[in-house]
């Protein structure tokens, strides 16, 4: 259940039991939000991030802020059940398909090696709307169907309950979002500066009724767009390299979710601009998806629809230590102690999403 704290000019509403300084020295930023709406929802994977907390939830009254969105747009999780258990699986059948997938899904920060077919792209959007896009549309044709870096993940996983075997992956729109975060973030702070508006460190905005604002939802929503469309190439390939091991193999219909975007919801009687940053929507029955850390349990979850968190939950276990700390302390930036106990953070969740997958990793391929 959430706890609330007074904020500077609104409260917040935090589903953790401890928060670092510097994430409290953030949530506080927004709560003097001139433009915030209602409350602040902090998730219960929540740590500082830029600008805003990952794990944060904030509603605004026609503004948008890009630094709430980050730099990843769209970055999100897929998951595929499959028709096998996995006692199916032998350990040769696991080492071949990863090998397999491999060989199909660049990762890190590999491209293609030629371009895919245009088709895979987003339909609908016209580039020649996009200043930013528009000269990126070469390298989409490149980006599509590769992993990234850092915590991006793919795994095969089984249902700790039936043995099932899942296929699950995290990952985002590759540069395109980081090109568009950088761009809106630094036309955002210097007009901020022209109107004299007392900016929040790392939180600058546009007013949705200019055409910058206009820019950057058009290209926001195109980069998660693409970021879904990156995950389904990917996971068409992975479920090739499957079926090429176990024939037999069937798939479900494929779960997706995003967890860093912006959209206008409606919420307490009012059409807002909700931005969730490092957070899932979870709508009454919306199934969603939150993973753990490298080596832990993931969860297939129900939204419960809880409006005082803006209908959204956590979007996966959340760090505990910065990159660099987890290098120094722990000689690897995505080891599982550099997270948040997922258990924990599902069991503060409790109110947000009731779990309905309990899944264990097989086999795992790190970006």
């Amino acid at each position: 259940m959430e706890k609330v704290i007074m904020g500077t000019r609104l409260p917040a509403k935090l589903w953790l039991d401890e928060v670092e300084d510097s994430c409290m020295s953030q949530i506080m930023d927004l709560t003097s939000l001139p433009f915030a709406f209602k409350h602040i929802a902090i998730m219960p994977d929540a740590h500082a991030g830029k600008g805003m907390p990952i794990g944060g939830v904030l509603a605004t009254n026609g503004v948008i802020v890009p630094n709430a969105v980050g730099v990843d747009i769209g970055c999100g999780m897929c998951a595929i059940k499959t028709n096998l258990k996995a006692e199916d699986f032998s350990y040769t059948d696991l080492t071949s398909i990863m090998s397999k997938i491999r060989a199909v899904v660049p990762l890190g920060f590999d491209h293609q090696n030629k371009k895919q077919d245009q088709e895979l792209l987003p339909q609908g959007f016209d580039f020649e709307e996009m200043p930013v896009l528009k000269n990126q549309y070469e390298a989409c044709l490149k980006q599509i169907g590769t992993l990234g870096g850092g915590n991006h993940f793919i795994e095969i996983q089984k249902d700790t309950a039936t043995s099932d075997v899942w296929v699950m992956i995290h990952s985002g729109s590759r540069n395109i979002g980081l090109k568009v975060a950088n761009h809106y973030n630094k036309i955002a702070q210097y007009w901020n500066e022209k109107w004299y508006s007392e900016m929040v460190s790392g939180l600058a905005y546009l007013p949705m009724e200019t055409q910058m604002a206009k820019d950057y939802f058009r290209e926001m929503n195109y980069c998660v767009a693409f970021a879904f469309a990156n995950r389904q190439l990917m996971m068409t390939r992975i479920c090739e390299a499957i079926q090429a091991v176990k024939p037999e193999t069937d798939f479900d219909p494929m779960i997706n979710i995003a967890h860093n975007y912006a959209a206008w919801e409606n919420h307490f009687d009012q059409d807002v601009i909700v931005h969730r940053k490092g957070a899932t929507r979870a709508y009454e029955g919306e199934i969603g998806i939150i993973p753990g850390s490298m080596g832990t349990k993931s969860y297939i979850v129900e939204g419960l629809g809880n409006p005082e968190s803006f209908k959204s939950c956590s979007h996966g276990a959340g760090r505990l230590m910065g990159r660099k700390d987890a290098c120094r302390r722990l000689s690897l930036d995505e080891a599982p102690g550099a997270y948040k106990d997922i258990a924990q953070v599902i069991a503060n969740g409790r109110d947000l999403v009731k779990p309905l997958v309990e899944l264990a990793p097989m086999a795992v391929i790190k970006g």
